[in-house]
């Protein structure tokens, strides 16, 4: 028998699969394992678009997510069925999302009121502005000991009040009982149920953690929370844990995918605490660090919510079966890690790919005294500085784009350092090492620069998919399906890479103290608090002073402009 023959007949006696949906920022996937091994048999990836109405504005298509999640599938399928692998073996799916990208529909038609507004918008800042103003000593941490956040843009609750002021689609669908909103998970899970035909209205702790509207000790919608927002309860998806059955599969049965119809989804988990999973970070102390669109480093602290001093978020980290306690972890969270490279790519065209990144860095192998602060959505953690913007600073007239590739891949590195810090001084025991996963660790450059700059190994895990391992082993592990074992005895050894530190470490800080000084620079630079008018836009007006002295300034301009178009 021929080497092919006998792989077909191996795989045919596979046991049970486990598959999961990984719905990310900017790409979706379907990925197929081994719930005895863990290994990854067969996936497919599809880009999705994001669109930038506005400044700072940043949207996806609800129904191009839908139908992105759907061609995934059926690609699989057909891959797996080349493969001569039993589709019909697949015994639970999964799911995990990009987290706090808020949408809302109408649970009658099906239709989506308006397109999701992605983690990354800026349009709340406003809103976030106000709300803070408000509270007893201007405290962005007012809601912190229910919710574990700060009062920020990034969270799902100001995006929802939002649409609430300013589509009237909303308005109406909430005033007549149809609208229905969640995050991702809770739009996939819906759709893929049934939708408008009885399909299942429901989200797990770890993107219920990052509403706003959610008490991380009562494990609920919190009714002052929502009061203090606005929000009507009715609207919110029921919360449940992160591995059981929410409800089967309904696909078209003349597609390939249609195999995968009255199959449990039982696993749900936003993207950052599957990773936590998918890197088996269970106990409490363990760490990962997921390079994505953004950088998310999250730390197990076990049963108990630890609430941070350095600016890090307290959230649910999983909560792995309806009898199973809630764990908790610190995150520290960057909005702009992979999204840097994208923006070199699709902005100013300095590379035609993102993996030609690492070579242009690699060609000059230092960025030659420039740094670049990529706050394009404020600064996250530790700092949660919305009116910061990104900057590049240190500029000569022998900075090439090869040392502004080399700059952005360090930022990525410097970022992560911060967070890093912040966690070793909450914990009070650094860190000795850096699990990392997501797309950018494909880039060894980056990874190297990461263990120099952290002073610290970096350890990669050969399969990179973590995320999606974690959403499958929830779902594989759930009440009902249990095919995927989560006891220590019983978890796979994960084969990796580890990058050593290979720089002086007196290099290494001052390095770090001049990307700290560059930080500085690009904070302060939105220092006005917009005021949205009847279209849901934002005017420079804030409060008195300031308000007279922009008109004053508004005045003089045009007067000058007027006299100008005299002289044209």
């Amino acid at each position: 028998m021929n080497e092919g023959m006998a792989a077909s007949s191996d795989r045919v006696m596979l046991g049970p699969l486990v598959a999961a949906i990984d719905q990310g920022t900017s790409s979706t996937r379907f990925l197929v394992f081994n719930a005895k091994t863990a290994e990854l048999l067969s996936h497919h990836q599809v880009e999705i678009e994001q669109s930038f109405p506005k400044e700072g504005w940043v949207e996806e298509d609800p129904k191009e997510i839908l139908q992105s999640v759907y061609e995934c599938m059926e690609r699989t399928c057909e891959k797996l069925t080349q493969l001569n692998i039993d589709i019909s073996n697949i015994k639970a799916i999964g799911v995990t999302n990009q987290r706090e990208t808020t949408l809302i529909w109408d649970k009658v038609t099906g239709e989506p009121l308006y397109n999701a507004i992605v983690w990354l918008d800026l349009r709340t800042q406003s809103t976030v502005e106000r709300l803070i103003n408000k509270t007893p000593g201007r405290n962005k941490n007012h809601l912190k000991h229910k919710t574990g956040l700060p009062i920020s843009t990034y969270f799902s609750a100001v995006k929802l009040r939002w649409l609430m002021d300013n589509v009237a689609e909303v308005q109406e669908a909430v005033l007549s009982r149809r609208a229905m909103f969640g995050t991702v998970d809770s739009w996939l899970i819906w759709c893929l149920t049934g939708g408008k035909s009885g399909g299942v209205h429901c989200t797990d702790v770890t993107n219920a953690s990052r509403t706003m509207l959610f008490n991380i000790h009562t494990l609920d919608w919190d009714p002052e929370l929502c009061k203090y927002f606005d929000i009507p309860m009715e609207i919110l998806p029921k919360v449940r844990s992160s591995s059981e059955i929410y409800g089967l599969m309904k696909i078209c049965s003349s597609l390939k995918s249609g195999a995968l119809t009255g199959i449990p989804l039982s696993g749900c988990l936003g993207d950052q605490s599957a990773a936590l999973v998918g890197q088996m970070c269970f106990q409490d102390g363990q760490a990962k660090n997921t390079y994505g669109t953004g950088c998310f480093l999250l730390r197990n602290t076990g049963l108990k919510p630890v609430m941070s001093d350095h600016g890090l978020l307290t959230t649910v980290a999983y909560k792995l079966g309806r009898d199973q306690p809630a764990c908790y972890a610190l995150e520290g969270s960057v909005a702009i890690a992979g999204a840097v490279v994208r923006w070199l790519k699709d902005n100013l065209g300095i590379v035609q790919c993102s993996t030609e990144i690492e070579k242009l860095a690699a060609s000059v192998g230092t960025s030659y005294g420039c740094y670049f602060v990529p706050a394009f959505s404020g600064l996250y953690a530790p700092y949660w500085e919305p009116s910061a913007r990104g900057i590049i600073c240190g500029l000569t007239q022998f900075t090439n784009k090869s040392h502004l590739a080399f700059a952005a891949l360090e930022a990525v590195c410097f970022q992560t350092r911060e967070i890093l810090d912040a966690m070793n001084q909450d914990s009070g025991i650094p860190l000795t090492q850096l699990q990392v996963d997501g797309g950018m660790t494909s880039n060894k450059l980056l990874m190297q620069l990461q263990a120099d700059i952290l002073c610290i190994p970096v350890v990669k895990p050969s399969m990179p998919e973590t995320t999606a391992l974690g959403a499958a082993m929830a779902a594989g592990s759930a009440e009902g399906v249990s095919v995927w074992s989560l006891k220590p005895e019983d978890l796979s050894a994960v084969t990796s890479d580890k990058f050593d530190p290979q720089i002086n470490p007196d290099e290494s800080e001052l390095r770090y103290a001049r990307w700290k000084k560059a930080v500085q620079k690009s904070m302060n630079w939105e220092t006005s608090e917009p005021v949205p008018n009847g279209n849901g836009e934002t005017s420079i007006f804030s409060s008195a002073p300031l308000g007279l002295y922009i008109l004053g300034s508004m005045f003089m301009l045009i007067g000058a402009k007027y006299i100008a178009g005299f002289q044209d």
